[in-house]
């Protein structure tokens, strides 16, 4: 099964390196996502196996939640994740809406919380960034899209506890 599951994430990987893979995944699997997740307890998403969180931030001018899924990697106990929008010119809402408010909510397979999300910069940033292009190879391919913006990396840390 595991094997299985390498194949199918390459195969993702591949077809959403394209122009097109890139938009039909931001646009369709995305919204999947979003009932798929809940559904499964995380354990299903159409992003990488394992490595596709759920994260419901709000909106910065609706105030109203608004959910996406992003694929991830941990750095210690936070999670990074990419401002991509498969190489669009336009970084996506869900990334303004956490530098408007920080606090998020993620689910995936380790259950819900909530995270609070910080940009990365410089030196820390291109780290960050060539880890998740090391791993997924399609922010790579959006990156050379984006020709007018550098893609921010963000680092959503587990909140701390209310007393």
């Amino acid at each position: 099964m595991s094997r299985f599951l390498d194949w199918m994430s390459r195969i993702g990987v591949a077809a959403s390196s394209s122009k097109l893979g890139g938009i039909f995944y931001y646009t369709v699997c995305r919204r999947v996502d979003s009932f798929l997740i809940p559904l499964t307890g995380g354990r299903l998403s159409m992003g990488p196996p394992g490595q596709t969180v759920l994260v419901t931030t709000r909106g910065a001018k609706s105030g109203q939640p608004r959910k996406t899924s992003l694929a991830f990697l941990w750095d210690g106990d936070a999670m990074i994740v990419v401002a991509s929008k498969g190489g669009s010119p336009a970084h996506p809402a869900w990334y303004h809406n956490m530098k408007a408010e920080p606090r998020v909510v993620v689910q995936h397979r380790g259950g819900i919380e909530q995270r609070i999300a910080r940009e990365a910069t410089g030196a820390e940033r291109d780290v960050l960034f060539a880890r998740m292009a090391g791993t997924f190879a399609n922010f790579a391919a959006y990156q050379e899209r984006a020709t007018n913006r550098k893609i921010p990396v963000m680092l959503l840390a587990p909140a701390p506890a209310k007393p």
